[in-house]
């Protein structure tokens, strides 16, 4: 038999990504943001994630603004390190380079020196508006990779012993790393984004020794940032345009979901949860409408039988975990 994954019930295994709320690619406004955030919480989603980078500074604050009032033990909150901001001279332009429709009023410094961890967490604690955070994460360290293990991470796991932080983990979107820190440190958690996917499996390398070392695994980017949300010409794969190959198979993936009239979007957000070592998946979202539609996809029901038809027509991988009991 095909291993199964246990049940997990839906709100709970869905956090928010806050990147949007950082302006990313398009303006948010800020009663926007604002809704975006309470729609998650009155839809029961307990679990937030930003990042310096997103928006300069801005989904912090927005992020923080927006949950500075709820009950603090009813939440849990993740940031990250490995880009400090400091402000620019001059006057500044926009930030659309970098992803994020916002003024260019700072620059980002990569530094992954335990100086520059802590001094990360304490301006982000400034801009939250709050007094600490559950979870932090390495961001991004590819071109890091020795500051990272030899200065970074050692520095988070001294603010783990003294309990500024809670949990400490790595955030990226490739395996290699990643697998490294699960084998050689004692991280805690995987921000793995968009390499556990219907289209990406390369982590079912890594999520096994996740298991076994006890590291939980959270997946982004269940829609390979568009793909797997609308199937369509011209739709983005990691960013860029989709090669025709993936579109051809994302279409087809549509056509055998809706066959058991599951939509697409719900399938590639529950397909991650199938795993016994993902935790969970983080979803972005930039206004209260997409929060409503990532609830009620996580939530739609999936046939095992569709999973069963995925595998056969080579849509999956045979031995690939997928999520049964379905969610309720």
């Amino acid at each position: 038999m095909h291993p199964t994954a246990p049940v997990h019930t839906a709100v709970d295994a869905l956090s928010l990504g806050a990147a949007a709320l950082g302006n990313l690619f398009h303006a948010v406004s800020d009663e926007d943001a604002a809704a975006t955030v309470e729609a998650a919480w009155n839809c029961g989603i307990r679990a937030f994630d930003t990042a310096p980078h997103y928006g300069l500074g801005l989904s912090e604050r927005r992020l923080g603004d927006a949950l500075r009032t709820r009950p603090r033990a009813q939440f849990t909150l993740s940031t990250k390190v490995g880009r400090l901001l400091r402000a620019r001279a001059g006057l500044p332009g926009d930030d659309l380079a970098n992803g994020f429709a916002v003024p260019a009023t700072h620059e980002r410094v990569w530094d992954f020196s335990a100086r520059g961890v802590r001094t990360s967490v304490e301006e982000s604690l400034a801009r939250l508006g709050l007094d600490r955070v559950d979870t932090v994460y390495l961001h991004d360290p590819d071109g890091h990779e020795r500051e990272a293990f030899d200065c970074a991470y050692p520095e988070l796991e001294r603010m783990r012993a003294e309990g500024t932080v809670g949990a400490i983990g790595v955030g990226m979107n490739q395996t290699a790393m990643p697998t490294r820190f699960v084998r050689d440190t004692d991280i805690d958690v995987v921000l793995l984004a968009g390499r556990y996917s219907l289209l990406d499996q390369s982590a079912l390398a890594l999520l096994p020794l996740a298991a076994q070392r006890g590291v939980s695994v959270l997946v982004g980017g269940v829609f390979n940032s568009g793909l797997l949300a609308d199937p369509q010409p011209g739709a983005t794969f990691d960013y860029a345009p989709a090669p025709a190959h993936l579109l051809d198979r994302a279409l087809a993936l549509r056509t055998l979901c809706e066959t058991f009239g599951v939509p697409l979007r719900a399938a590639a957000l529950q397909f991650p949860l199938g795993h016994p070592a993902v935790a969970g998946v983080l979803l972005g979202a930039r206004s209260a409408a997409e929060v409503s539609d990532a609830v009620a996809m996580i939530s739609h029901p999936v046939p095992e039988e569709m999973w069963l038809a995925l595998r056969a027509q080579s849509l999956l991988p045979p031995g690939v975990p997928v999520p049964v009991p379905t969610l309720i």
